[in-house]
């Protein structure tokens, strides 16, 4: 029972980590129902300059990351305007195949300037310390990423449910057509949806880099594909359910680690993918809708 709630205390920073870049997966196909593969090399982008605020700048890790945030941003904005917003009325896999042409031009233009090398946090940006609770080793890492997480969520919530802009974004993915006639800015809203989502990755990789102490230019594929079948898990398009699926793919890969082999905990989150797809495609959180023929 010890070794099982240490391994559940474990999963719950890694899952934190998740169910943040699967938030971002799941606001973009809310709205413009579209596979963002993206969004993975994202997170990427903001652990690189995660790592070159602490390393360069010698800022500590929150400004690190509210660098990275707002950086991401500003790129989520660019790759939305440049890369989709042109495909919009265009078939989706035409934006899927652009998604995954945007993905591998981010990983190979950072590549490109920086090396394929891996890149090593300070260990003075985040000096390890461990706090033994109930007889519990909790780092201090993991307590930094499981409340940065939540905090972030909790401020997602809010501006979703209570700010005009969350509003916006409801009434766009409800009924496109309708919020503009309502005088909604489409555009500007999901301008917005991808800075937001964009930011939340961006934290999140700042956060990988803590938590593995490394980075480098491939290191959003896997997160990212993980984070991918969270939200298909917790129901793609619904906000509590990618958090709920990235707290849930924490958990079961720390286990599978745990228990079984590391070996297999890749292949365990993606026979869940399917299992799921399978048994409930539209994910815990989601309905199953008719379709009309």
């Amino acid at each position: 029972m010890h070794e099982f709630t240490q391994q559940i205390v474990n999963g719950l920073s890694l899952g934190a980590i998740y169910a943040l870049i699967a938030l971002g997966y799941t606001m973009v196909y809310g709205i413009i129902k579209l596979i963002n593969f993206a969004h993975g090399d994202i997170m990427m982008v903001g652990a690189f300059v995660g790592y070159f605020s602490l390393t360069l700048l010698g800022t500590n890790i929150f400004v690190a990351m509210v660098t990275a945030m707002l950086t991401c941003a500003v790129l989520g904005v660019l790759i939305e305007k440049i890369a989709y917003r042109p495909l919009r009325n265009s078939t989706r896999i035409a934006a899927l195949i652009t998604a995954i042409g945007v993905s591998l031009f981010l990983e190979y233009t950072v590549i490109f300037l920086l090396g394929p090398s891996q890149k090593v946090f300070p260990a003075s940006a985040f000096p390890l310390k461990a706090y033994n609770v109930g007889g519990l080793s909790i780092l201090n890492k993991d307590v930094f990423v499981f409340v940065s997480a939540v905090v972030l969520m909790l401020i997602l919530q809010y501006i979703i449910k209570w700010t005009k802009t969350g509003k916006a974004m409801r009434a766009v993915s409800l009924d496109r057509e309708a919020a503009l006639l309502m005088g909604i800015s489409v555009d500007k809203t999901i301008s917005i949806t991808f800075a937001i989502g964009s930011a939340l990755a961006a934290a999140a990789g700042v956060m990988v880099g803590v938590y593995y102490n490394t980075v480098n230019p491939l290191m959003g594929i896997i997160p990212g594909l993980k984070a991918f079948v969270a939200a298909v898990l917790g129901g793609i398009g619904i906000i509590p359910g990618a958090m709920v699926g990235g707290f849930v793919m924490g958990i079961l890969e720390t286990m599978v680690s745990g228990y079984g082999n590391s070996l297999y905990r890749d292949a365990v989150a993606f026979g869940v993918l399917i299992l799921i797809l399978l048994i409930k495609p539209s994910g815990i959180f989601g309905e199953d809708t008719g379709e009309k023929v």
